[in-house]
């Protein structure tokens, strides 16, 4: 487990909210609403959470109004950050797609993401955190591949 944990409600709204860019972005086709959501993707899984606006808010404005989550109950950040970055290729093959007029690449990627999204909004199953579960067993943290 990572030093840093995260409250899996505020992982929750912040897919939620990830969810209706994504689904602005299938509606409009558009690059730009990709492009943004491939940063705040990139930003989270490259740099950190804390960089999450849809966190911060949730943090500031939501979590206050709710009762503590037990330290047992919070989620290991490094599979979320794992997704992330499986949300940031996702949203980089919809903008490259998009920006390209090649609109069937772009809808395809944003739809596959958009998919992932909701899942985790509406029941809390993190797709590529399952994905980041089952890499770690062949590869497993701190595991050398130079010998």
């Amino acid at each position: 487990m990572s030093a840093t944990t995260l409250d899996p409600r505020g992982v929750r709204f912040t897919a939620a909210i990830t969810s209706a860019i994504l689904a602005l972005g299938l509606v409009t086709t558009s690059w730009r609403v990709m492009a943004a959501q491939m940063v705040l993707f990139g930003l989270c899984a490259f740099i950190g959470m804390q960089l999450n606006p849809w966190g911060a808010l949730y943090r500031s404005a939501v979590q206050p109004k709710l009762a503590p989550v037990a330290p047992e109950d919070r989620e290991d950040s490094a599979p979320v950050r794992f997704s992330q970055g499986v949300g940031f290729a996702f949203a980089l093959v919809a903008t490259i797609g998009y920006a390209a007029e090649l609109t069937t690449l772009g809808i395809v990627a944003n739809a596959l993401a958009l998919v992932a999204a909701l899942l985790n909004a509406v029941f809390g199953y993190c797709l590529g955190c399952q994905m980041y579960l089952v890499l770690r067993r062949f590869a497993p943290a701190g595991a050398s591949t130079a010998d």
